[in-house]
Formats: C-alpha cells, structure tokens, sequence
C-alpha cells in the first residue's frame, strides 16, 4: 500500500475518512465543498483509493495544498469494507483520544456542511453520531425507489434484531465518531473489528460498538443522490445476503471490559 500526503498528526481536530472506488469524478465537487466548510477545526482528510482505475488517486492529491491530506492505495478492489478498515486503521493510529472521527461516502452525495453539527453533538457527549434517513428534517433526493424500499426493509429488520437505543439508521455511512471510542474498539477487536467484505461493514461496525455502551444520536441527513455521477456500486443481491448473515449471528470478536466504556460527561 502506497501513501502520499500526511504521515503525521499532532493535535485534536476532525478526521475524515473517504472510502474511493473509481470516484475521480466526484472527488473534486465533494473535496472542494470540503476547502470552503473547514474552518477553526483543524480537518484532516483520509482518501482510501481501493483500486481505482480511473485515477482517483491522482485526483485526490490534487487537493493536497488546500486540505491536510493523506491518500492510501489499495493495489487492487478490496471492497468497501476493506477501505474503511483500513482508513480508521490509520485514523486510530494517528488521531488524538479526543478527535472526531467522519466516514462518509465519496461520490458527493454526502454534504460536508453537516459535518460541524455533526461534531458539535460529538463535543456536547455523543460518542456516536449518525447522519439518518429517518429522521425529521432529513431529505433524500434523486434515490431510486427500489433503493428507498431496500433500505427501510434492511432497517426495520435491523431494528427489530438489535432495538439499540437512539438508532433507526444502522447502515448510512456518513457518521461521526470519538476518535477514543474507535481506539477502544481496535484495542478489544483487533484484526476482527471489520470482518465483513461488503456494504454490511457500516452496521457491523455498529454493532461492535454497542459492547463499549457508546452514546449514540441521529441528525437529519441530507442524501443527494442526485449529484452521485454513475451506477451505485453496491451489488443489491450480495448485499441483502451480507445483512441476512449479520441478523441472524451474533458479533464476534473479544467482548470488550465494560471498565472501558466511556461515559459522557
């Protein structure tokens, strides 16, 4: 794995982490909305190229002078949920405890300027935060339907299967996190925090979660869809399979101490 940009991080601030198959297109809207959001936090930006061949990579580090940029290189297509362990593997590793920690999509169909209401709930004692679907305020535009329809049928089941407190959107992955919360998790997990292979990794990581009794909360998102340049990625079928596997096992993995659970102050 190949690395460019940013190697080093002193200092608290918002990490985000930008899972990137094949997205040279939308990079430059997404990141350039990110240069004119960021602000007195100081924002360092994480791009996980997962085998792009479109040049994604080179796109990104165009972006290098006006963002704290790191790019990280799969060789090949490991999937999404490759990219995102391997981008919080890196924030973990170099992020301060109290960081904020975002993933979010790179196809520019999540708006950066959600992100400082995002932190501000991270700062006021939320351990997690969840841009949500299904909350009162939030918007969905350009979604085909048969996406709408899978989403609400993989959340309610989700719900049902797992009830956490405070959580009716298990699998949008534009999210904030305590970047200590995260570190925790490495710690108890290990290697076997992201054990899925596919669109399933958002609400695995979730779930792994809930053993470190994690406040969580939800805002509003705003999903356009509508500004996403090409076909969705995600294979529908493999996917419904990948949740049908996770409801019906239990999380494995270490069970975190409960001594090590944060309690928001």
């Amino acid at each position: 794995m190949k690395t460019s940009g940013l190697t080093a991080a002193n200092g608290a601030g918002i990490w985000i982490v930008l899972p990137a198959f094949n997205e040279a297109a939308a990079l430059p809207r997404l990141l350039g909305a990110m240069e004119r959001v960021a602000g007195a936090p100081f924002w360092r930006v994480v791009v996980v190229d997962d085998g792009s061949t479109d040049g994604t990579a080179a796109v990104a580090r165009a972006h290098a002078g006006r963002l704290a940029l790191t790019v990280l290189e799969h060789g090949a297509n490991r999937g999404l949920a490759a990219a995102v362990r391997t981008g919080l593997g890196r924030a973990c590793a170099q992020a301060p405890a109290d960081a904020v920690v975002i993933t979010m999509d790179a196809d520019d169909t999540h708006d950066p300027a959600q992100i400082p209401r995002m932190v501000e709930a991270i700062r006021a004692g939320a351990d997690v935060v969840i841009a949500s679907r299904y909350r009162r305020g939030a918007r969905q535009a350009g979604v085909p339907l048969h996406r709408v329809l899978l989403s609400a049928a993989a959340g309610w089941v989700l719900r049902v299967r797992f009830g956490l407190p405070g959580v009716r959107d298990y699998s949008c992955g534009f999210r904030a996190y305590r970047a200590g919360l995260l570190q925790r998790a490495h710690a108890a997990y290990g290697s076997r925090l992201v054990e899925s292979r596919g669109f399933v990794v958002m609400t695995e990581l979730l779930i792994k979660l809930v053993p470190l009794h994690p406040r969580v909360v939800e805002v509003p998102l705003e999903l356009r869809y509508d500004r996403k340049v090409g076909p969705s990625k995600m294979p529908a079928a493999q996917t419904i399979v990948g949740y049908l596997r996770l409801v019906a096992s239990r999380p494995s993995g270490p069970p975190p101490a409960r001594s090590a659970a944060h309690t928001p102050k």
